[in-house]
């Protein structure tokens, strides 16, 4: 084995450390669910039945997107033609299975970046009888808030598919749209709340100390806080997953190791500028040329 590999090999072995299998299971579990997902996505795009036209728009989009159920309640955002009332009368199933989805997402996203504050919370529930109980409770506060936020950015995304459908100028402008939330994510990486929000994520011990109480149901608020923080500072760039294809794993794996990147390493308040900027350069990018991204943003 390299020394390259045993390095980073060392430093996930230090990441997971401490933090209670469950929690290391279920990110690993759910980036094997994207990786999955994402090749079931490729065998579909490259199926012979799929023939000229039809063919040449299924492989501009990212393979994934045609598994997520967002897109066909949205009625057309994964490329394939979808009858409006069937999506509409098959809308709260859709719903379900794509909080489903969602919460495969934050598991893979957003849990990786938790992990300090995982161990610290493992380590201080460690005595009480119901440990056990106090990890399902602060993981379930933590998706609390990020269900919620999925479900209206879930309602939002298909709203905004239903205008672009029923407009012409919007259609003849859709690269717009994505252009609209790479700059919102960009300037959102240099506002007061982001900021404020990362400062508590990076200090893990400081926040547990003030916010820490023993029982399941001061867990299950614990989680619930964290969870408000967390969202704080990478709402933005979790909506940035709706322009990429809702599971794009190119985009997944740079958000994640940026938002990771934020709130855990040592230099992390130098990276949110940082991905300020390529994210208001990447929408002027998208729109002035819509086609400039075409492997990571679906051909605009």
């Amino acid at each position: 084995m390299s020394t390259v590999a045993k390095a980073a090999r060392a430093r996930a072995a230090r990441a997971f450390a401490g933090v209670p299998a469950a929690v290391a299971t279920t990110i690993a579990a759910a980036w094997a669910l994207a990786i999955a997902a994402e090749a079931a996505g490729g065998a579909l795009l490259h199926n012979p039945v799929a023939t000229g036209a039809a063919e040449t728009e299924l492989q501009n989009r990212s393979p994934i997107t045609l598994l997520c159920p967002l897109h066909l309640a949205a009625g057309g955002g994964s490329g394939l033609h979808v009858d409006h009332a069937t999506a509409a009368g098959s809308f709260w199933l859709t719903f379900a299975l794509f909080l489903i989805a969602w919460q495969a997402m934050i598991a893979a996203m957003m849990l990786p970046s938790s992990l300090p504050l995982m161990r610290l919370f493992n380590l201080a529930s460690s005595g009480a009888p119901s440990h056990r109980r106090a990890i399902v409770a602060f993981l379930s506060g933590y998706a609390l808030i990020w269900s919620a936020f999925g479900a209206a950015a879930f309602a939002g995304d298909a709203l905004l598919h239903h205008l672009v459908a029923d407009n012409a100028e919007l259609r003849a402008h859709t690269s717009t749209v994505a252009a609209g939330l790479l700059a919102l994510a960009g300037a959102v990486q240099f506002s007061p709340l982001t900021n404020r929000c990362l400062t508590e994520c990076r200090h893990p011990g400081a926040f547990l100390m003030r916010h820490y109480r023993r029982g399941v149901g001061a867990a299950f608020t614990l989680g619930r806080r964290h969870g408000l923080f967390c969202l704080g500072c990478c709402w933005a760039l979790m909506l940035v997953m709706f322009v990429a294809g809702v599971a794009s794993l190119t985009w997944m794996g740079a958000l994640t190791v940026l938002m990771l990147y934020e709130k855990t390493a040592a230099r992390g308040a130098r990276a949110a500028p940082v991905a300020g900027i390529a994210l208001l350069a990447s929408a002027a990018v998208v729109l002035v040329h819509p086609d400039g991204l075409p492997a990571t943003l679906g051909a605009g």
